[in-house]
């Protein structure tokens, strides 16, 4: 008639031990191929946006260029044209370079 298979308890895979180890390492590799770099990027962007000051020279994430005039807390009045302001979110910045007259200032003091 058939064969009869007989089961029997031993498993035929790895410990379980292994399986969370595998598991503890490819967290560990999510966390410094993707988490890590973006808690990084995240806390230059905070600085960036802490230390902007008047007259600086910003581009926004839209690739627009402009000159910060107003400051608030969470809100920036850029203008982007003569007589043109528009207000962006402070997080919308994506580069700034001093105000001309502030670097000019600072090389004077570090030449005095």
């Amino acid at each position: 008639m058939g064969t009869a298979f007989a089961q029997t308890g031993e498993g035929g895979g790895p410990p379980a031990v292994y399986n969370v180890g595998f598991l503890l390492v490819l967290v560990g590799i999510f966390y410094f191929l993707l988490i890590r770099p973006e808690q990084k990027r995240r806390r230059e962007q905070d600085q960036l946006a802490a230390n902007l000051k008047r007259n600086d020279q910003v581009v926004m994430s839209c690739g627009m260029h402009g000159r910060v005039v107003t400051l608030a807390d969470k809100v920036v009045t850029v203008e982007i044209a003569p007589n043109v302001r528009v207000q962006v979110d402070r997080a919308a910045i994506q580069s700034a370079q001093k105000a001309p007259a502030v670097e000019a200032r600072e090389k004077e003091r570090e030449k005095s």
